[in-house]
C-alpha cells in the first residue's frame, strides 16, 4: 500500500514537472532561419502563470503564460547574419543553436512543389554545387487536421551535397538564386502534399466567407456524416466475409474477396481545410517574407471556380498572418499529348484562372509553358521554375527594377481580316524562338478556331488566317500542351491567353 502511494506520488510529481516544462512548436529549432527586418514572434507553452524569457543577441523579452499555458513574445526587427543562439528560459531552459537571420519563404502546394531535388535534371552535378549552408529548410510532415492543430513534425537542415536530394527542388533553386543575389540566408518552410486541391489548404473561415464555396463545405460535411454508416456496413460485411472465408476453406474453395474498409475522415487530404489545419495553421505566426506556391493540377476540372477559390486562399493566409506578404505562384506547365487542331482545354482554363489571380496586390506568376513534358506531370526541369519565381521575387518582394515576366496580353484590335495583339512585359522586344511564330489561333462569329499565321511588329503580333475573313477572337497557347514560341528577348515565355469569354469546358463543374 505504501509502495503504491509512493509510486503515485512520484508519477504525480513527474506529471507536474512535465506540465511545467517550457516548450515551443517544432518550427523553432537548431539551424532555423528567422525573418530579418520584421518583428519575430516566438511562442509556446509553459505552466499557467510561468514567466518565460526569450533571449536573442542583445534582446531579452519576457512573457507570462496565460491560464491555458500559452505564451508569446515578439523580438524587434533583426539584421541579417549569424549564426546565433536563441535561449528560451522558464523553469527549464531551451537553447537553439546555429540560428541565422535572413528571409523565410513558405513553399506550398502539391506534388511539383514537394518534388525533391534528387529527381531534377543534372541532379548529380547540382548536388555537388549545393554546399550552401545559408540555405535551409524544414520539411513539414504530412498531417491532416479535422480541427486546427498547434504543432508540426519536422527539423531544420542546412543545404549540402548530402542533404540536397531531400530539399524541395523548386524551393531550393528559388532560394539559391535569391541567396546569390541578395547575399542573405534563405529559409524554406516546406509544407505541401501531392495531389491536393486548393480548398484543402484554405481555412474553414476562409471558405465560409463566400457562398460559392458552399458545395465544397457540404462535400466535406457529407464525407464526415457518411462515415459512421459506411463503417457499420463494412463491419457487417467483414463478419459475413469471415464466415464465407471459413466455409470456403472447409469446402476447399478459393477465399472470397475481402471488403475494403472505408477511409476515415481523418485520412482524406482532399477535404476542405484539413491541410490548412494540419500543415499551415501550426506555422502561424512564424515570421515570413512571402510564399511560393505550385498547385492547380488537382483543381483543373474546376477552373472557373478556381478564379475565386485561389485568390480567396491567398487572402485567407494573409489574414491569418495579418500581413500582405508577396505571394508568387507557378502556372501549370505544358502536359499531355498535343492535339492537331485548336480545341478546348481544362488546363488552359486553369492557367487563365491563375493569370486572373494577378489582380491581387503583391502577386507574381512564373510561366513555364515551355518546361513541361508530354508524358510526365512532374517535369524534371525545376531549375527554370525556381529561377523565374526568383525573378518575380526580386521585383515584387525586393523592389528590383528588372524584367521579371514574359509577354502578357494587353489589347486586341481588329483591322479588316487581321487581329493585332499588343503585349505588356515585352522587355527588350518580342521574338519567336526557333523559327516562325507558332501557337496562335483565330475565330470569327461562329466561334470556330483555326490555326493562324502570326508575325511580330514591334510590341504587336499581327494574326490572320485565310479561313477567317472577319476575326473576332484570338487565342495563344490555348491547349494542354501547346506548340508555342513567343518570348521576350530576356528569354521569358509569353503567357497563354484568350480574348474571348466563351464558356469552355469547366464552367459548370464546381
Amino acid at each position: 500500500m505504501l509502495r503504491t502511494a509512493f509510486l503515485c506520488l512520484v508519477l504525480g510529481l513527474a506529471a507536474a514537472s512535465a506540465r511545467a516544462e517550457v516548450s515551443l512548436p517544432a518550427v523553432f529549432g537548431d539551424n532555423m532561419v528567422v525573418q530579418r527586418e520584421a518583428k519575430v514572434p516566438v511562442w509556446g507553452k509553459a505552466e499557467a502563470g510561468e514567466d518565460v524569457t526569450v533571449t536573442f543577441g542583445k534582446q531579452s523579452v519576457k512573457a507570462t503564460a496565460d491560464k491555458d499555458g500559452k505564451w508569446k513574445v515578439e523580438l524587434e526587427p533583426l539584421e541579417a547574419g549569424g549564426p546565433f543562439e536563441m535561449t528560451v528560459a522558464g523553469k527549464n531552459t531551451i537553447t537553439f543553436k546555429n540560428v541565422l537571420v535572413g528571409d523565410v519563404w513558405l513553399c506550398g502546394g502539391q506534388s511539383n512543389m514537394e518534388f525533391t531535388a534528387g529527381g531534377v535534371l543534372n541532379a548529380v552535378d547540382e548536388a555537388v554545387k549545393a554546399d550552401l549552408p545559408q540555405i535551409r529548410q524544414i520539411k513539414v510532415a504530412h498531417q491532416i487536421g479535422l480541427e486546427p492543430k498547434d504543432n508540426i513534425q519536422g527539423a531544420w537542415v542546412e543545404a549540402s551535397p548530402q542533404t540536397f536530394r531531400a530539399f524541395t527542388a523548386v524551393g531550393f533553386f528559388f532560394a539559391r538564386d535569391l541567396h546569390q543575389d541578395l547575399k542573405v540566408p534563405i529559409g524554406l518552410l516546406n509544407s505541401n502534399w501531392g495531389g491536393t486541391p486548393a480548398e484543402a489548404w484554405t481555412s474553414k473561415e476562409g471558405l465560409e466567407a463566400d457562398e460559392e464555396f458552399k458545395p465544397i463545405l457540404d462535400r466535406a460535411a457529407g464525407l464526415a456524416d457518411a462515415y459512421p454508416k459506411q463503417k457499420e456496413a463494412y463491419e457487417k460485411a467483414l463478419e459475413k466475409w469471415k464466415a464465407d472465408a471459413e466455409a470456403a476453406k472447409a469446402a476447399g474453395k478459393p477465399e472470397p474477396k475481402k471488403p475494403n474498409a472505408p477511409p476515415p475522415p481523418e485520412s482524406n487530404p482532399h477535404r476542405a481545410s484539413v491541410l490548412y489545419n494540419g500543415m499551415i495553421k501550426p506555422l502561424v505566426p512564424f515570421a515570413i517574407k512571402g510564399v511560393i506556391w505550385y498547385q492547380g493540377e488537382a483543381n483543373a476540372g474546376r477552373a472557373f471556380q478556381y478564379r475565386k477559390l485561389f485568390p480567396n486562399m491567398i487572402q485567407d493566409w494573409r489574414k491569418q498572418w495579418n500581413q500582405e506578404f508577396p505571394f508568387l505562384f507557378v502556372q501549370l506547365a505544358n502536359y499531355m499529348a498535343r492535339k492537331p487542331d485548336p480545341s478546348e482545354s481544362a488546363w488552359a482554363e486553369l492557367r487563365e484562372a491563375q493569370t486572373m489571380t494577378l489582380a491581387l496586390p503583391k502577386t507574381g506568376m512564373a510561366v513555364i509553358i515551355d518546361t513541361g513534358e508530354e508524358k510526365n506531370i512532374h517535369p524534371k526541369n525545376k531549375q527554370d521554375v525556381g529561377k523565374r519565381l526568383a525573378l518575380a521575387a526580386r521585383h515584387i518582394a525586393y523592389g528590383k527594377d528588372l524584367v521579371y515576366a514574359g509577354p502578357m496580353f494587353d489589347t486586341l484590335a481588329i483591322e479588316g481580316s487581321a487581329a493585332k495583339v499588343t503585349f505588356k512585359h515585352t522587355g527588350g522586344g518580342l521574338e519567336a524562338k526557333d523559327g516562325d511564330l507558332k501557337g496562335f489561333a483565330v475565330a470569327g462569329e461562329d466561334k470556330k478556331f483555326v490555326w493562324a499565321s502570326a508575325k511580330i511588329d514591334g510590341n504587336t503580333v499581327v494574326v490572320s488566317s485565310d479561313k477567317v475573313e472577319k476575326p473576332v477572337a484570338v487565342r495563344y497557347a490555348w491547349a494542354d500542351n501547346p506548340e508555342c514560341n513567343l518570348y521576350n528577348k530576356e528569354g521569358l515565355p509569353a503567357c497563354p491567353f484568350r480574348t474571348d469569354t466563351w464558356d469552355g469546358v469547366t464552367k459548370a463543374n464546381k
